[in-house]
């Protein structure tokens, strides 16, 4: 049991790193976790929790049809969930607006902060969207990559199987603001 406990704090923090946007209050949060089946292995440091797998943590909300979570040598974090799809949805610091998405399968490297989000993949923030095969941040570079997959990979949001995405513009001054 008391594996399971460190377990569920452990997806807490992978997940929480992996979005310097989130709302800081959730780390406080408990974090609550529904799965149909709960596998731990001590000697493997792994946990896996399977069958419409829900976690929530404040604003955080994640659903999978699998959740895989491993401990590496150094102690670092690993997950996978995946899912038809495996979805996110975290409400961003200090604003009324969400970060959501979706793919077939995410992965979170906790010793390199860096998510991966692959096939039919989809990240949105406000009102911005990016569609691809592959989506990747890593948060210690502030580095990120979308990739599209080609004809082979399209989806009804990218027929092609390109890279898409939507930005909306910034806010303008109004125009009389501008000639005072």
């Amino acid at each position: 049991m008391r594996h399971l406990q460190t377990s569920l704090l452990l997806i807490m923090l992978m997940l929480l790193g992996c979005n310097a946007w989130a709302e800081k209050a959730d780390r406080e949060k408990p974090i609550n976790l529904e799965a149909d089946t709960v596998t731990v292995n001590d000697a493997k440091k792994t946990s896996t929790y399977s069958g419409n797998v829900i976690l929530t943590q404040g604003t955080l909300e994640i659903h999978a049809d699998k959740l895989i979570v491993r401990e590496d040598k150094e102690g670092f974090q690993h997950s996978t969930s995946t899912g038809n799809p495996t979805t996110f949805k975290q409400k961003l610091e200090g604003k009324s607006e969400y970060m959501t998405g979706s793919s077939q399968r995410i992965e979170y490297d906790g010793h390199m902060d860096k998510v991966q989000l692959y096939t039919k993949a989809w990240v949105k923030r406000g009102e911005d969207i990016i569609h691809g095969d592959y989506i990747m941040y890593d948060a210690n570079a502030e580095y990120a990559e979308v990739i599209g997959g080609g004809s082979q990979a399209g989806s009804p949001a990218t027929p092609g199987g390109r890279v898409r995405a939507v930005i909306q513009p910034k806010n303008k001054p109004a125009a009389n603001a501008s000639s005072k």
